[in-house]
């Protein structure tokens, strides 16, 4: 049997090589989110990984009014890849541990089953980290079936929403052939 927490550990390394080579004079420049910088889409990824694990342990989530909030919360202090890279060991420590892929957890996006958060944080991560490579100008390093797989549950994710919910841009086109990050991507309303 095969790890199943290993995608989700592949997409945490390759955006972690991503934000450890961010330099000073690239933390404020724009991403492909619109109205982030780098600073603050990192600071999201730490966010939500903190906000999932805490889910994990147990813990209630904040009240729903206080969630938009959090967002504004500097969540990287001085050390931006160190405060990724603790957010990223805690996340895969919670899950890994006895029975959280056996429950269901409650996060804001709703209830889900264990490995349904597996491949939900994989899917941000390899996102954003796709985004955050095209902010700094690097390439995407994540391979093509871990895309791939991610890909195929959120194309039945997003052809499950109710109608009138759309928690991503709407998907558009990604050229035949391209590698599978941006087909992602362009799945979850990036222009690749």
């Amino acid at each position: 049997m095969t790890d199943p927490l290993a995608p989700l550990a592949a997409a945490l390394d390759g955006t972690g090589q991503l934000v450890h080579a961010v330099t000073d004079d690239q933390w404020q420049l724009p991403t492909p989110c619109p109205g982030w910088t780098v600073r603050q889409l990192v600071g999201h990824l730490v966010g939500g990984g903190r906000l999932c694990t805490r889910v994990l342990r147990g813990e209630p989530l904040p009240p729903l009014d206080q969630l938009g909030r959090r967002g504004h919360v500097d969540q990287l202090g001085d050390d931006p890849a160190a405060a990724y890279d603790t957010s990223a060991a805690e996340l895969l420590q919670a899950l890994a541990a006895p029975g959280v892929l056996d429950r269901a957890h409650t996060l804001p996006v709703g209830t889900l089953p264990g490995p349904a958060v597996v491949h939900l944080r994989t899917v941000e991560t390899l996102v954003h980290g796709w985004d955050l490579a095209r902010a700094t100008g690097r390439a995407a390093p994540f391979a093509d079936e871990l895309a791939d797989r991610e890909m195929a549950f959120s194309r039945d994710l997003l052809g499950r929403l109710p109608e009138g919910r759309q928690p991503f841009a709407p998907t558009l086109p990604a050229a035949e052939g391209s590698p599978a990050i941006d087909r992602l991507a362009a799945l979850l309303g990036r222009q690749p």
